[in-house]
């Protein structure tokens, strides 16, 4: 079963950092394009940051300098290094990702389940 698995959620205090890790699992041959979303209670989900294949990475404006996003092909995970997070930062985090489902290079697009972020003011 293909799936994307997200952790390192967690309370954390304004100004503080969090990690999170999506793992993609299940017969699969990479990860090739990923992201982050997130959404806030009562709020519809928005995009955060996206990597290429070759590390390429974007961010919207509310996060850029704060987070950081990454990738580590060997383990077929996705990282969002989250510092200097504010209270609006709360929300659920989820991963995006493009999985390399074929030999030929098919993908399919999966979702993780999603981890609360929630930051304290």
């Amino acid at each position: 079963q293909v799936q994307l698995v997200e952790s390192g959620g967690g309370l954390v205090q304004a100004g503080g950092s969090l990690r999170l890790s999506c793992v993609a699992s299940g017969r699969i041959f990479g990860i090739d394009a990923a992201g982050w979303y997130r959404q806030a209670p009562g709020k519809q989900r928005e995009w955060v940051a996206h990597i290429t294949r070759v590390g390429i990475s974007n961010y919207v404006d509310s996060v850029k300098g704060r987070f950081t996003i990454s990738r580590d092909n060997g383990k077929n995970t996705v990282y969002l290094q989250m510092n200097s997070l504010k209270p609006e930062d709360t929300a659920v985090y989820y991963c995006n990702a493009d999985l390399q489902v074929g030999l030929l290079g098919g993908t399919d697009n999966y979702w993780g389940q999603g981890t609360q972020v929630t930051v304290s003011s």
